[in-house]
């Protein structure tokens, strides 16, 4: 598992528009919605994925990646390792540049899921620190 580089990360956020987050959260304790926060007022077009709430930042939560009703940019993924596999099969069906698992996330599986798809993998990196980095 190889993860692009920093120039590489630069034009991947320079040129996103709309991020998928799995696995965020309502709850403003919880990193996932930090994070999202952080992207929403960066500019970002946010898109909740999780079937456990109803909305978040007043967006309408979608419960799976199937249920996509456009293309995005980035799928950011805040799951555990080892529902990575499920999530990259989800995200193979939908369109969408790039794979993205948050700091601590890896699975090998799930990379080679996701790469086999057409898409650029970026794991165990933070979106909001590769983007405070980038700028």
């Amino acid at each position: 598992m190889e993860n692009p580089s920093r120039p590489e990360i630069k034009q991947i956020l320079d040129e996103a528009k709309k991020i998928a987050i799995v696995g965020l959260s309502d709850n403003p304790d919880r990193t996932s919605y930090q994070i999202g926060a952080a992207l929403q007022s960066a500019g970002y077009e946010v898109i909740p994925v999780n079937p456990t709430i109803t909305e978040v930042f007043g967006i309408k939560s979608i419960p799976s990646l199937e249920h996509l009703s456009e293309p995005v940019d980035i799928i950011n993924v805040f799951r555990r390792s080892e529902y990575l596999e499920e999530v990259a099969e989800e995200a193979s069906n939908v369109e969408a540049k790039v794979f993205w698992c948050q700091l601590g996330l890896e699975n090998e599986k799930a990379y080679e899921i996701a790469k086999n798809a057409g898409m650029t993998v970026i794991m165990d990196r933070c979106i909001k620190v590769e983007h405070a980095l980038t700028r």
